[in-house]
Order: C-alpha cells, then sequence, then structure tokens
C-alpha cells in the first residue's frame, strides 16, 4: 500500500477545466493573439509558465507574457472561480485514503491563494495533509518540480506515493519523480491519452475511484 496519495486539482478533484480554459481563450485574445478555445483546453493542466510559450513567440512572452498571465489571473478570480464546484464524492475519495492509513497531499498548478479557495470548494481542508501550489515549484507540470517538493515534504521516496490526476502531463510529471499515477476521464483527455503518457490505471472520475477503491493501486 502506498504511504502518500498525491492528488491534482483542477479536472480531477474540481469541474474547472472549461472555466480555466475560457480565461485563457479571453486573455489570448484580449492580448491579440488568435488562439482558439480548443486549443488553450488542450493545454490546460501546465502552468502559465509552459501554456503561453506554446502560443507566444519569446519577443511576445517578453513583451506581455506577464501582463497576459496577469490578466488571466484576475479574470479568472473575479468571473469562474464563483462558478468552480467539485466532483462527486471527493471528500469520500480523500476520507477513504486517509482511513487506509495513507497521506493525503495536493499538487496543483494553481497559485497558493486559489489553492486555497480549491480546498475549501472541494471540502476537503481538514483532509488534506501537505500541499504545494506554482509558487513551490520552478517549473509546472510535465516538469516534475511539484511532485519533487511534495516528496521532499512528506519525506517519502517516489515509488511510496501514488499521483491521481487527469492530464497527460499530471503522469509525464509523475513519472519523472519516479511515481505511478491513475488517471481519471473527469478532465475531458482520453484514456488512450493517459495511459500513453504513463497512466496505470484509469477511472471516469472520483465517484468511480471511490467505488473501486479496494481494486485500485490505492490499496494495493
Amino acid at each position: 500500500m502506498p504511504r502518500a496519495a498525491i492528488f491534482d486539482m483542477d479536472g480531477t478533484l474540481l469541474d474547472s477545466v472549461d472555466l480555466h480554459a475560457l480565461a485563457w481563450h479571453e486573455a489570448m485574445q484580449q492580448f491579440g493573439h488568435d488562439v482558439s478555445f480548443e486549443q488553450v483546453r488542450s493545454q490546460i493542466g501546465k502552468g502559465g509558465d509552459k501554456l503561453i510559450p506554446v502560443f507566444l513567440s519569446a519577443d511576445e512572452q517578453r513583451d506581455h507574457g506577464k501582463a497576459m498571465e496577469e490578466w488571466r489571473g484576475i479574470r479568472f478570480k473575479t468571473e469562474y472561480l464563483p462558478l468552480v464546484r467539485p466532483f462527486s464524492a471527493v471528500p469520500d475519495l480523500l476520507g477513504r485514503v486517509r482511513a487506509a492509513g495513507t497521506k493525503v497531499a495536493i499538487a496543483s498548478s494553481a497559485n497558493k491563494d486559489e489553492l486555497d479557495k480549491y480546498l475549501d470548494i472541494a471540502g476537503i481542508v481538514d483532509l488534506v495533509d501537505v500541499t504545494a501550489s506554482s509558487e513551490d515549484a520552478e517549473q509546472s507540470k510535465p516538469a516534475p518540480d511539484i511532485f519533487e517538493v511534495v516528496l521532499e515534504k512528506l519525506g517519502i521516496a517516489g515509488a511510496e506515493a501514488v499521483a491521481i490526476g487527469d492530464t497527460p502531463y499530471d503522469a509525464s510529471a509523475a513519472g519523472k519523480a519516479g511515481i505511478m499515477t491513475i488517471g481519471v476521464l473527469s478532465g475531458g483527455f482520453t484514456e488512450v491519452s493517459l495511459r500513453a503518457a504513463g497512466c496505470v490505471e484509469v477511472y471516469p472520475g472520483p465517484a468511480a475511484l471511490f467505488a473501486r477503491f479496494e481494486a485500485c493501486l490505492l490499496a494495493t
């Protein structure tokens, strides 16, 4: 049995991927970039440091990359954060993990303020042992930094943890830190893409993972 379960937030525990994509899409348009909602959505799960270079040249990043990311942050906080809701059975799942004697950690590309609000929205403030946000990592997913921070905080090796995420970027980042990953389809990525990135198990969402807990990687 693993010593820790490391959860992503957006798209894994919270139904927020489309809302993030909208904020980024609007930010791109605000700063003159013809980037579609679908193009942006395919990159959600990365932090801004990895998402912005997909669409902006080096010169554009130097000119207004930081300003665009700040605009997106304000837009998301004011327009979309109030609309974020948790997926079903999230507290049940994390409670079940803790009942098994496994630590619960969060590794999110959100900033610390957003992450604090997410924990409250999901109703899991008292169920989480360790958190790491974008401020804790030099590079965001798919770089392994944030998982390495969590492992250090927990005082364990990658092989002693299991990650749970909804994007190929979660699985890729976790794999680089030596962590096996359970994928969930709740963020909109396909099972094929999740398994190709390294997920060893895939479930429809948190409720399905909770329902099949005894047979999943978290219990073996």
